[in-house]
């Protein structure tokens, strides 16, 4: 099954290993949107590692990575929740050309005043407070700066791996736990700690592997002399929340007066969710409703007794 998050730990309880593979869920997120090749890769590989990243929190609410930057791409971000879902979006500077082989540094941090947030929302009923970590872009791709990252804010040692194309966005996460570890009962303690040989390992994992390999048997081809403790997977989905009942109360703040201007230069008027790109269209018919319905609402008058 694809569309998951799959999550190992070894024998020693020193290092855990993830995997995400996003088909479906990735297919859905582009359906209504036409990105260039390296702009939609490059939202791939931030897709799959707010899962990544999302499946070693213990909160209530959303992870948001986020990238500002300076060249074709003013702003990338994808939002996890802990429910697992995901959606995200691109913005893009009008008139400014994506180049041929676009990466990370020429369509996002070309004048080098590119910066990556990592965003944690709680919920409202949590008693948990937002939290904000800010990092330069620095590395050749978002695994680099997200394992920059992990290492000067959180203090941990992380590998990761991503890799995406028009069909899948995948990827993997090695990364070494704190603690003097222990062992995993019914099994012999390995002499050798398992990060040590565990980050040699994953060293030698290409993109094309990411992408035509199923998770599990990329975890065996890489830790086959492993001994691992696979947890119950974690389902994955693209959720938007976008609904034409969310589009019409927008169109009604807009007033009677301009919906009315701006079907005079038009025949209807469009408009596309700025995540999903899923377009809304409105008719003369549509948005005169949009009105008598508020028309219709009893009015509430104050009685004296």
């Amino acid at each position: 099954m694809t569309d998951q998050l799959n999550k190992y730990v070894f024998a020693d309880q020193l290092t855990r290993a993830q995997t995400v593979e996003l088909s479906t869920a990735w297919q859905t997120g582009l359906a209504h949107q036409n990105y260039p090749d390296s702009v939609r890769n490059l939202l791939g590989e931030l897709a799959a590692a707010a899962v990544l990243l999302a499946g070693n929190l213990k909160l209530d609410g959303s992870l948001v990575l986020q990238a500002q930057g300076d060249g074709p791409i003013a702003l990338m971000v994808v939002e996890c929740t802990s429910d697992f879902h995901i959606r995200a979006t691109v913005s893009l500077r009008e008139g400014v050309a994506i180049p041929e082989n676009g990466n990370l540094q020429n369509l996002l941090n070309t004048y080098d005043n590119g910066r990556f947030m990592v965003v944690l929302e709680p919920k409202p009923h949590t008693d948990l407070k937002p939290y904000q970590g800010i990092v330069p872009l620095h590395g050749d791709n978002f695994a680099e700066v997200l394992e920059n990252y992990m290492q000067h804010s959180e203090q941990l040692d992380t590998r990761i791996f991503l890799a995406a194309d028009g069909t899948k966005a995948n990827g993997l996460l090695l990364q070494r736990l704190p603690g003097t570890g222990g062992h995993i009962e019914g099994t012999e303690a390995p002499e050798e700690p398992s990060w040590d040989r565990a980050k040699q390992l994953v060293a030698t994992v290409k993109n094309d592997e990411l992408l035509q390999l199923p998770a599990h048997e990329l975890i065996h081809r890489l830790f086959w002399q492993e001994d691992l403790l696979k947890l119950d997977p974690i389902p994955v989905q693209w959720h938007c929340p976008c609904t034409r009942e969310r589009v019409a109360d927008m169109l009604r703040m807009l007033g009677t007066a301009e919906i009315e201007q701006i079907l005079s230069e038009q025949e209807h008027i469009e408009v596309s969710c700025h995540f999903c790109g899923k377009p809304y269209q409105f008719d003369p018919v549509d948005c005169a409703r949009l009105f008598i319905a508020q028309s219709d609402q009893p009015e509430t008058k104050n009685t004296l007794h």
